[in-house]
């Protein structure tokens, strides 16, 4: 496999995950009661379309086809947080799930960054996205641990 397509490969990895996340904050913000929380959803769904239009330009404009849909994964793993939310506290299940969520994009994010086969143009979009995806990271991390301590 040529280092291009890796990288498309990797990228398009990176879309599906993001757009995981997308789709599970758009589903969960009018679910919570918080108003508050919900706007947080609202926004962190908005960088997650954001992550997907960037990382997708650069798969297009390297002549290959950008991700349409998420994974499988992440299907489940929304499943589970309505679920997990249906049969408790709502607004702690969701949040828990998507700091998951937020969990498994940062990893892949890492990976793709640190992997040697990845282009330079990938890793400068990669690296350019990286504090977004951080940030959230580290919002949802904190709302988790905060609502763990409350409760």
């Amino acid at each position: 496999m040529s280092t291009a397509s890796k990288t498309a490969h990797s990228l398009n990895d990176l879309i599906q995950i993001a757009r995981d996340g997308q789709d599970f904050y758009t589903d969960a913000a009018p679910k919570v009661k918080d108003a508050e929380l919900a706007q947080l959803f609202n926004k962190i769904a908005a960088t997650k379309q954001n992550i997907v239009d960037q990382l997708s330009r650069v798969v297009a404009a390297n002549g290959k086809e950008p991700a349409q849909h998420g994974t499988l994964v992440g299907s489940l793993q929304e499943f589970y947080g309505k679920t997990r939310a249906a049969l408790g506290d709502t607004q702690y299940g969701y949040v828990a799930e998507l700091e998951e969520s937020e969990d498994r994009l940062l990893k892949a994010f890492r990976e793709t960054v640190a992997d040697a086969d990845t282009t330079p143009e990938a890793r400068r979009a990669i690296e350019t996205l990286m504090p977004d995806v951080v940030q959230t990271h580290g919002i949802m991390r904190d709302r988790k641990l905060a609502m763990k301590r409350a409760a």
